[in-house]
This record gives C-alpha cells, structure tokens and sequence, in this order.
C-alpha cells in the first residue's frame, strides 16, 4: 500500500504530514511511524502528523514523535496549519484540535501565528525552571548556548530522577539582547537536539518575559527566528500566548507502508 505526503519545516523542525480525511493509516503501528521518521531508513523527520476530519473543528492534528510517542508540538501544529491550507481545508484563519486541546490559529504569507493553550505559573527548580506548554519542558539559563553540550547535558536532565518516568524536553537559553534569546533544545521522543522546538520556545519565552517584565519575546534558535506574545495574570498564569513564525513545504513524495524493516 503507498501513501502520498508531504515534508514540512517549521524553523528547521521537520515533519512527515498526511492528509488522513479517510482514516487510512495504521497509527497504532508506532514501528511504522519509526520507519518513516528514521533519516537512513526512511523519510526522515522530527514527528509524523495525520490531518484528519473532526466534528466541530476545521481539522485534527495528531502527532507522533520520531520514536512513536505522542505529545503537543508547536512547530508541528504551526506546520499543521500550512498544510492544511495546501488542502484547501482552511483559508487565513482556523480552529483545530491537538493533543493538548483546541487552538486557533491565522497565516499569510507563510507565517503562521499559533495560539498556545494556556499555561499555568513556573515552577523553579533550584536555579532552572519546569514549564508545561502542551509538552514537558525544563529551562536552564547559560552563558554560551552556542558552545554549549546541549545533548549530553540534555540527556542527563531528561532521564534524570526528577522527571521519571516520563522524562521531559530541555531548554538551554542565553541572552542577546533585552527581549532575546537563543535556545536550544534537547527533545524527548527524538532524543537528540533539534533545530527548532515551538513548545519549547514558548516556555523559555515565559520564563524570560515574566523575569524581566516582558511581553513579547524574540527567538533565535538554529533553524531560524520566532516570537513569542503573551499575557500574564496577577497570580503568575500565562493567557494568549502566541507562537509566531513561518512554516514551509519543502517535498512531496508516496512511500509503501509494507517495506521490510530494517
């Protein structure tokens, strides 16, 4: 059986879409979804997403990570949404559904602005911060992100005790300017640093607004520029949060879902 889809990139984070109106696809086969994620063997992404029909919303997101875990992604979804308006299923604006709850969202001329579900207040742990933004993550601030260890310092954070047995994303975040940052991220589920990670910019983005009274905050990550708006209430919870930043079709291609493993 052959499957048509389409790669999309999001800041660098890459993704296999499916248009799965007909429900054709076997995700309950997570080996598969490795497969295809898998940059030997297969396609080659960061996650896998199923646009799909769902009753009262334009679509439904579902997404998988490359090891065949399921979580919120917030380039994913940003990517979602370009794809979705490749179908013809959207125009500029739309109300979907993710893993984490309902979002609306609005693109033109390829930036997608993403509304976040909302977040409640940080919770420090020791000099670093854990947020939840639809996915796990901790935040760490240091000198030179640039230089610094971010997969193996990373993969110690993630299966470290306090985060068993899920594990969680980690952020490490320096400071450029007074409303910007470079992060990067260390991604459970890919298990490696990837280029870009929506969720994850959107936690250091809080984490560093509320710090120094901000209300928008720009991104530099590796695969490119983001920006972060939100509002935050006088007991320490984050509403409107938007995520901000293009999202592009990079190829399209079919590959048959019953090739031998490897």
């Amino acid at each position: 059986m052959e499957i048509s889809f389409y790669k999309y990139q999001g800041t660098g984070n890459d993704f296999v879409m499916i248009d799965d109106r007909s429900a054709a696809f076997p995700e309950q086969d997570l080996k598969l979804v490795s497969r295809i994620c898998d940059r030997k063997f297969g396609v080659g992404a960061d996650g896998l997403i199923l646009i799909r029909h769902k009753e009262g919303y334009d679509f439904e997101m579902v997404y998988f990570n490359a090891d065949g875990s399921q979580s919120m992604c917030g380039n994913g979804a940003r990517c979602a949404v370009a794809f979705s308006r490749f179908l013809g299923i959207i125009d500029e604006s739309t109300y979907f559904l993710a893993i984490d709850g309902a979002h609306e969202a609005r693109i033109s001329e390829g930036i997608v602005r993403l509304k976040m579900g909302n977040v409640k207040s940080l919770t420090n742990k020791g000099k670093d911060y854990f947020v939840n933004t639809g996915s796990p993550h901790h935040v760490r601030f240091v000198e030179n992100v640039e230089l610094y260890p971010v997969v193996e310092e990373g993969a110690k954070i993630r299966y470290g005790k306090d985060y068993e047995p899920g594990g969680t994303n980690v952020n490490f975040v320096s400071v450029l300017e007074s409303d910007h940052i470079f992060v990067r991220t260390y991604e459970r589920g890919v298990e490696d640093e990837t280029l870009s990670c929506g969720t994850g910019v959107t936690g250091c983005a809080l984490v560093f607004g509320s710090r120094n009274e901000l209300r928008k905050v720009r991104i530099k990550t590796l695969g490119g520029d983001l920006m972060v708006s939100f509002s935050e209430s006088a007991g320490g919870n984050f509403e409107n949060i938007f995520l901000i930043g293009p999202a592009e079709q990079v190829f399209e291609g079919k590959f048959k879902i019953d090739w031998p493993q490897v």
